[in-house]
């Protein structure tokens, strides 16, 4: 059985023609997330269980592999959104990155070095030493805060052990002078299987919904983005139940959240394949004030799964799965997720 690639439903035309016989203008923006599939550098770090990404190591990764991984990566990046915004995205959330030295080379590739991006990186305490991370544009975004959270869980046999994963990153700024907070998560896999792995992503979840409602507590009227490879699909209890995301924007309650990738997950979409079926662990999900359809102020408009066909394995077993980097050995690809995006747009106003 082989997979395929269902269309992406979003049409693509001139945000000045998309609302109104009187051609209103409006400002868009494209925030996206991406999991870069295991950016290491090639040199061995003596703290964390990076060996096998070395050139003496299991998967010989060279500096030259290295340095076409990030010509990849770089391709990708700078084309999300860009047939309508015109650029790269405003706002991205990466995991799967060594440490900051691979976002610092990522973006000094040519594609991306004249976007002049910022970077909001912790090292978590990760075992791999793999880390999430915030790249934004400077012209556009301005950090005001910025803090990694812990997740803290335990090891399912033995109580006292604990299994180090990676840091829930939040990242509070302005948006073209407009306040908002975003989340960048990637929560722990489904090793060993997915029930049995559940616990710790409900536990990751709870950490999530505990950083949005301090964010609520302040102001209910918050403007929060919460993204990441969840490890759960949206309609995972994590998700639905923890999070307690809604499919649909009408009718949403103050604090609330609205999932725009659950309706895309249940009409067969996905960011990865396996065993000849889609998941969508990539996500990006928005509070009430973002889903809100005035547009006054930067609001949500689309979603959508970035996976075009250089980003799809052309042939073989694993045919119209995404197009990975590494499958015993470098192949040339990208990474074993699609991207996901959404465009928040802003009427612009009349400067008469």
């Amino acid at each position: 059985m082989k997979l395929s690639i269902l269309p992406l439903f979003l049409c693509l035309f001139y945000i000045s023609f998309s609302f109104s016989q009187t051609e209103k203008k409006y400002k868009v923006n494209t925030i996206a997330f991406y999991n870069l599939e295991n950016l290491f550098d090639y040199e061995d770090d003596p703290i964390t269980f990076d060996n096998d990404r070395t050139p003496a190591g299991k998967d010989h990764w060279t500096q030259e592999i290295y340095e076409a991984k990030l010509r990849n990566m770089a391709k990708v990046i700078s084309e999300i959104g860009k047939d309508v915004t015109g650029t790269s995205p405003a706002l991205i959330g990466v995991s799967e990155i060594e440490n900051r030295r691979v976002l610092e080379d990522l973006l000094n590739q040519k594609l991306l070095v004249k976007k002049d991006y910022g970077i909001v990186h912790f090292d978590s305490p990760d075992r791999r030493g793999i880390d999430v991370a915030l790249l934004y544009q400077k012209k556009l975004f301005t950090p005001t805060n910025y803090k990694a959270y812990e997740l803290v869980i335990y090891d399912d046999q033995d109580r006292s052990k604990r299994i180090y994963t990676r840091d829930q990153l939040v990242v509070s700024g302005m948006l073209d002078g407009e306040k908002i907070h975003l989340i960048v998560n990637h929560w722990p896999s489904r090793s060993g299987g997915e029930a049995r792995s559940r616990p710790k992503r409900i536990k990751a979840a709870e950490l999530n919904k505990k950083i949005m409602d301090s964010l609520f507590s302040i102001n209910p009227y918050a403007k929060i983005i919460t993204m990441g490879d969840l490890n759960d699909d949206p309609t995972s209890p994590s998700v639905k139940d923890v999070l307690k995301t809604k499919h649909k924007r009408t009718n949403m309650q103050l604090k609330e959240l609205y999932n725009p990738m659950e309706d895309m997950f249940k009409n067969g979409l996905g960011t990865l394949a396996y065993r000849d079926s889609w998941n969508l662990f990539d996500q990006i999900i928005i509070s009430t004030e973002l889903a809100k359809k005035d547009f006054s102020s930067y609001r949500f408009y689309k979603a959508g799964i970035f996976n075009k066909n250089y980003l799809v394995t052309p042939r073989g077993k694993y045919k119209s799965y995404p197009f990975r980097s590494f499958v015993n050995g470098y192949t040339g690809g990208y990474s074993d997720h699609f991207p996901v995006y959404i465009y928040l747009i802003e009427e612009k106003k009349d400067a008469n």
